[in-house]
């Protein structure tokens, strides 16, 4: 489904074997969710009950608690008696540790809600090895002496984990200290900046602890998360996947936004569930799935490949097969576009959520652009300073002390900044946030980055923006949410240049959350000036984490073998991210520079692949049209 094909509202996934309600972003499941636990509430409330909540911790349920901060602030919820039980927590972890689900959880929600501290209860990461088989056993009788728990909320990992309980976890398995998968330290790794500094171990509920509350909903966020929701709801259950245990829960629903719900059967084949309404979207997606599954390309599809394939209504529908071929052939011609602004020169405007997405992602097209005479801005967006290794923020701080030495520039004050940075690095313990003195260093190195990456593809210094939205100036992985002045930010911006075309990152698998955070605050912008007259062109780009899927590509730009050399050297004036980026998220080690190569390499294979003409890469792009939230 792309960006433009989004059904409003919700909608139950056929062919899942446990129910599954897709919404078409993660607000709206969030709100949905937090709808429910209101419901819970104040319907125990008001029987004079206790409800008892087993709640999640990571970066899918900060919506959920958002909403029912609002809920409490605005509507009057009341959580005086909710009484909670965390799902687990790292081992060992002092609660007060900046990485301490305790902390976060307090952080988070529980400070922000009148729930009682002692109807709290998280696993207790510093409690004696030796006594750690008693504690968890008076864990679970806490949640029996509680009652039980009526409703269960759930995240899902990439190995398919709920809780920590990794693949092997048995269905009756109880809260317990258990091993991490190096999946799961790796995509912690962010959070403690770096894997060395994940633990190896953590306290959970087991899974037949979670399967004994009276309800469960699991919720799932990002393209991410595609692959592995799709086998845990479509597959049989097993231990190699334990949330597919919920298939045997008799009241327990996955809740996902489109991009989690990419790789199930319903969105990337529903004819072969049953009958289907053949929209345009649907007949492009069939017919260019059964041109690279046959291995045909599209201008040679015979009916026979169509029945053969269960595609026999569409053939029946709108065929024959020379037919289809040739439509979709001509509306993938008109997909490829050498001069993506026009001939007439114009301004355009590239918004980076990191100061190097911009080459990353479309670096070729930049440099086409610039070229046909288009005079192209690009706006970063945030600092990207938690993504700088400390080493380099201490070579730069002793060069720029050196170079001061040498001219005699302010010698006292910069040797006073500077050996005040040292120390602090000196002293600096793992994963611990850093100074507002090396935070400004690790900003000025990225932007520093920046300026010489877009003088490489033709951009000046004059016409870059650096917008240090303040939703990111938190020092930390975890972000604030956007603020009003964000958005105006962007506004602002916009209607300054009054550009003719806007690019955004539709890249939402960003591990951080950062690219949804900026493309949010682009598109409430964007409402924002179209009210008064301005209407640029807005197209989505991809690339540092995934590509786009030929169906869903509304135009992509050649790059010939010299364009990506451009490209390449571009992405390497990040010099802080080259070799081995800070946060390189998900699970494949190349450098971004590698990933970019092959993602635009591999586009322009599948459009050979479909009988289209042959190009050495593409840069994919998907045109955004306005569905409103």
């Amino acid at each position: 489904m792309t960006a433009n094909d989004q059904p409003h509202g919700s909608h139950y996934l056929r062919g899942t074997r446990i129910p599954t309600l897709v919404f078409r972003n993660s607000q709206e499941a969030s709100r949905h969710v937090a709808l429910m636990i209101e419901s819970l509430i104040r319907q125990n409330n008001s029987a004079g009950r206790p409800t008892v909540l087993g709640l999640p911790t990571g970066s899918t349920p900060v919506g959920l608690y958002r909403e029912l901060i609002r809920l409490h602030r605005e509507a009057g919820l009341d959580f005086s008696r909710v009484i909670t039980f965390n799902l687990d927590e790292y081992y060992p972890m002092s609660p007060d540790d900046p990485h301490s689900y305790n902390r976060w959880m307090h952080e988070t929600f529980f400070k922000h809600v009148n729930i009682r501290p002692e109807n709290i209860h998280i696993p207790n990461g510093t409690v004696p090895l030796d006594k750690l088989e008693d504690y968890c056993a008076d864990y679970e009788n806490r949640i029996r002496k509680a009652g039980g728990i009526d409703l269960q909320i759930l995240g899902i990992g990439r190995t398919g984990h709920i809780g920590f309980n990794e693949p092997g976890s048995t269905r009756t398995s109880r809260t317990r200290l258990v091993t991490l998968d190096p999946v799961t330290r790796r995509d912690a790794a962010s959070d403690f900046y770096g894997v060395e500094n994940v633990p190896y171990q953590a306290i959970t509920m087991g899974v037949g602890t979670i399967l004994e509350a009276r309800r469960v909903v699991i919720m799932a966020f990002g393209e991410h998360k595609a692959d592995i929701v799709a086998k845990a709801i479509e597959g049989e259950p097993t231990d190699a996947i334990t949330a597919s245990y919920l298939q045997r829960h008799p009241d327990a629903t996955f809740i996902l936004d489109e991009a989690a719900a990419a790789q199930t059967t319903a969105v990337k084949r529903p004819w072969v569930l049953g009958t289907v309404p053949w929209t345009p979207q649907l007949i492009r997606r069939a017919v260019l799935w059964l041109s690279l599954t046959a291995k045909k390309p599209l201008l040679m599809l015979s009916d026979e490949d169509f029945r053969a394939h269960a595609l026999y209504e569409l053939l029946r529908e709108h065929g024959p097969a020379e037919k289809l071929g040739l439509r979709i052939f001509n509306e993938m011609m008109a997909t490829i576009c050498p001069k993506p602004c026009g001939d007439t020169p114009q301004t355009v405007l590239v918004f980076s959520p990191h100061p190097d997405d911009d080459v990353i992602s479309m670096g070729g097209t930049i440099i086409h652009l610039v070229e046909q005479g288009h005079k192209v801005h690009i706006a970063y967006m945030t600092s990207g300073n938690i993504a700088v290794f400390d080493h380099d923020a201490l070579r730069f701080t002793d060069f720029v002390a050196t170079f001061n030495r040498l001219f005699g520039i302010d010698e006292e004050k910069t040797r006073t900044v500077a050996e005040k940075v040292r120390n602090f690095l000196a002293s600096k313990r793992p994963g611990q946030s850093d100074s507002p003195e090396v935070l400004r260093i690790k900003a000025l190195i990225r932007e520093t980055e920046a300026r010489a990456a877009a003088l490489s593809v033709g951009i000046p210094p004059e016409q870059l923006e650096f917008m240090d939205l303040r939703f990111y100036r938190t020092g930390t992985i975890a972000k604030a949410p956007l603020a009003p002045e964000d958005i105006e930010d962007v506004a602002r911006l916009l209607e300054r240049l009054q550009p003719a075309q806007v690019y955004v990152a539709g890249d939402l698998s960003d591990p951080h959350g950062t690219h949804r955070m900026c493309a949010d605050a682009i598109f409430q912008a964007l409402r924002r000036v179209r009210s008064k007259g301005l209407q640029p062109s807005v197209w989505l780009y991809r690339g540092a984490w995934q590509e786009w899927e030929p169906h869903e590509i509304d135009r992509v730009v050649p790059l010939s073998p010299d364009d990506m050399e451009r490209k390449k050297l571009a992405i390497f004036k990040h010099q802080s991210q080259k070799d081995r980026a800070m946060f390189p998220g998900g699970s494949d080690p190349r450098e971004f520079w590698q990933r970019a190569e092959a993602r635009n390499i591999h586009t322009a294979q599948l459009y050979d692949q479909l009988g289209l003409p042959q190009f050495f890469a593409l840069e994919g792009f998907v045109e955004w049209r306005d569905q409103g939230v």
